[in-house]
């Protein structure tokens, strides 16, 4: 239920402004006609690309669109288990060593045979990458003494090393086309998966073909393209005219929409991903731990999933999810308690509350989100005004430390707890590795490396229960909610799978 007269101010406020959106959207081209023998599939996804190099970027946008040019090592389905990828056997030969076989015949896009040569450029490419390489620290070399054959040695035993290695960030690169590309490589991507890079219209679109000498066989279409559209409502727009064919995250008041039109399918189901805002230790007042508790406490995460979700999350409590291992399912949400919000304010020398900013990015949810955050906080005497960027610049901007509080989402793409909380948490991973808070706790660090570490489940979950007690302690975040995903297609629309990182793999896909 609605609880009080503001919010019920609030939620109108958040109604008319996805009207003034629904309104910006009836520009859109109109589409339509019939989808039968169509040998192509356009995908309309709410951000652009900010680069196609695995090794530059570690962002949802950008990882979807990798995901159909690149293979990597081994590959998570969509149940989250290990299947071959580019290796068609492992093994483990020691606690810190595994050995790959690589399959024979395969080709980039650029005509050269997949080498193990390949293998260890990526790899060690992608340990100098400061936006990557958490990902792959527990490796300490990579060595490849034959063709077909990789071995990569650890520094320490480390239980979810395969399905780190089938991460987006690690797809494997051919060591020619880098080269030769130099800084540009980002744009001229050059992969071994099922589609190939053709042309980047920034802002735009992004187009792709199939890769007809693709190891699994060629894909059952010819020309996949994404589509920057940034409004969700335009997206769904776009989707019911036809102009495109797959639209990624319809947004909470466009999925009845969907649902109820016998032409789309919506599907929908649990992600892996958390949705937050953060606080900038860096700056004043954030450095004080009982300001950022005092936000915690003053929003109201059920008033956010009911009036910009419809009601379609679970508040926050933990910092990983219930899908992910080593979740702790005894942290509950902070209480939504204004006065307990105005007494800590008043503990950390604020009980006239203070000036600062919200970041977000323009997406009209996190604006939403923004929106009722600011309204929310005003009630404990914070004044907050909003600053909207473009994806590029926020996430550029947002890991050089320039912003106060920020609206962001992770995905634990791996599924286990170390992706989940490393980036976000330890100290070297501070900027654009994930760690945009720039907390700093060692206890916290001494518990991820230990993780990390340890291969018996239940040990590591004890670890993971006990770094996540802290983290919601020291709150260097407002966890707000675990979110679900969808995706609104065309009725005709063969062959998809939602991946629970996010990251949908169009490879089978056609009409």
């Amino acid at each position: 239920m609605l609880k009080n007269k503001k919010f019920m101010s609030l939620l109108a406020a958040v109604m008319v402004f996805a009207l003034v959106l629904t309104g910006c959207g009836q520009g859109a081209d109109q589409g339509g006609g019939t989808t039968e023998g169509k040998d192509s599939i356009i995908v309309g996804q709410g951000a652009d690309a900010k680069s196609l190099d695995p090794h530059a970027t570690n962002d949802q946008p950008s990882s979807r669109v990798m995901k159909q040019i690149y293979n990597t090592l081994v590959t998570a389905n969509e149940e989250m288990e290990i299947v071959e990828g580019l290796a068609e056997k492992w093994e483990q030969t020691d606690d810190k060593t595994w050995e790959f076989t690589l399959r024979k015949g395969v080709k980039f896009h650029n005509g050269e045979e997949l080498k193990a040569s390949d293998v260890k450029f990526t790899l060690d490419r992608m340990l100098a990458s400061d936006q990557v390489k958490a990902i792959v620290e527990a490796i300490d070399t990579v060595e490849a003494p034959e063709d077909y054959k990789v071995v990569i040695k650890l520094k320490e035993p480390f239980g979810p090393i395969l399905h780190h290695l089938s991460h987006t960030a690690a797809s494997i690169l051919n060591e020619k086309a880098v080269t030769a590309s130099g800084d540009n490589y980002g744009q001229e991507p050059v992969g071994t998966g099922p589609f190939k890079f053709v042309s980047w219209q920034s802002g735009d679109r992004i187009e792709l073909e199939a890769n007809a000498d693709y190891f699994e066989g060629a894909p059952k279409i010819n020309k996949l393209t994404f589509r920057n559209i940034t409004e969700g409502t335009n997206r769904t727009i776009a989707l019911e005219t036809g102009e495109i064919d797959i639209a990624y995250d319809i947004e909470p008041i466009d999925k009845p929409k969907v649902r109820d039109n016998n032409k789309l399918e919506l599907i929908e189901e649990p992600s892996l991903s958390i949705a937050y805002i953060g606080f900038n230790f860096n700056k004043e007042p954030f450095n004080k731990k009982e300001v950022r508790q005092a936000i915690n406490h003053a929003i109201n995460r059920n008033d956010i999933i009911t009036a910009v979700l419809n009601g379609a999350g679970e508040e926050a409590g933990a910092p990983i999810g219930p899908r992910v291992f080593g979740h702790n399912p005894n942290i509950k949400p902070y209480e939504y308690s204004v006065e307990k919000a105005k007494e800590l304010l008043k503990q950390a020398g604020l009980e006239n509350g203070f000036t600062t900013t919200i970041w977000t990015n323009d997406n009209p949810v996190r604006v939403q989100i923004a929106q009722i955050v600011q309204a929310q906080l005003k009630e404990i005497g914070i004044d907050v005004s909003i600053e909207t960027l473009e994806w590029g610049s926020y996430l550029d901007r947002t890991s050089r430390g320039e912003h106060d509080m920020f609206i962001l989402g992770w995905v634990s793409v791996t599924g286990d707890a170390d992706y989940g909380l490393y980036n976000l948490y330890h100290s070297s991973a501070k900027g654009g590795a994930g760690n945009r808070t720039f907390f700093e706790n060692a206890k916290v660090d001494e518990l991820l490396e230990k993780g990390r570490v340890a291969t018996d489940a239940s040990e590591r979950e004890k670890i993971y229960f006990e770094a996540q007690e802290i983290i919601v302690e020291e709150s260097p975040v407002a966890n707000l909610y675990y979110q679900t995903q969808n995706v609104g297609m065309q009725s005709g629309i063969q062959g998809f799978k939602l991946h629970p990182a996010g990251h949908h793999r169009l490879y089978g896909v056609s009409y």
